[in-house]
């Protein structure tokens, strides 16, 4: 069995991009990844430690192809896995800047998953995020729009305290 299962929804491809980038900074030969658009939640059973990424779209929405697979994950039992959650937003969307990453991250922790990897969002600037519980960011939040030049120290730093 592989350590990390990294499961994305990814339109536009960038967080396709993303997710396989961590999945170079973990180890290829210890992650399996899946688009969410043709995977079965019950592949989430098959790993030590699960990573969920998705973009934000509209008014602070997952990607589309989320709904259907969240709809079985979250009645899963997933007690002793751990979860890690990222995702790709835009801070010129201040107001909702990765609110996936917390849709994501609300929906799973009913399946006795314990989070892992809360982050920083130093340099960035926007108003509100929904990723922001309980007094920290619960995961990796990126922004490929205006700050790419970012990204790739974040995952170096944020893969790190997954391990």
């Amino acid at each position: 069995m592989k350590k990390y299962g990294i499961f994305y929804g990814s339109l536009t491809g960038t967080t396709r991009d993303v997710a396989h980038r961590i999945a170079d900074a973990l180890g290829p030969d210890k992650c399996d990844l899946f688009d969410v658009h043709d995977a079965e939640p019950a592949k989430l059973a098959d790993y030590e430690t699960i990573v969920l990424g998705t973009s934000t779209w509209g008014d602070g929405d997952i990607e589309e192809n989320w709904y259907d697979f969240l709809a079985g994950a979250s009645a899963m039992d997933l007690k002793g896995k751990k979860m890690a959650v990222f995702g790709c937003g835009d801070t010129a969307m201040s107001h909702t800047f990765c609110n996936g990453v917390g849709i994501l991250y609300k929906k799973m922790l009913p399946t006795g998953v314990t989070p892992v990897g809360a982050f920083n969002v130093d340099g960035y600037h926007f108003d509100h995020s929904d990723a922001f519980i309980d007094g920290k960011y619960v995961g990796l939040l990126l922004d490929e729009v205006n700050h790419a030049d970012l990204t790739d120290e974040r995952i170096r730093e944020w893969t790190a305290l997954i391990r």
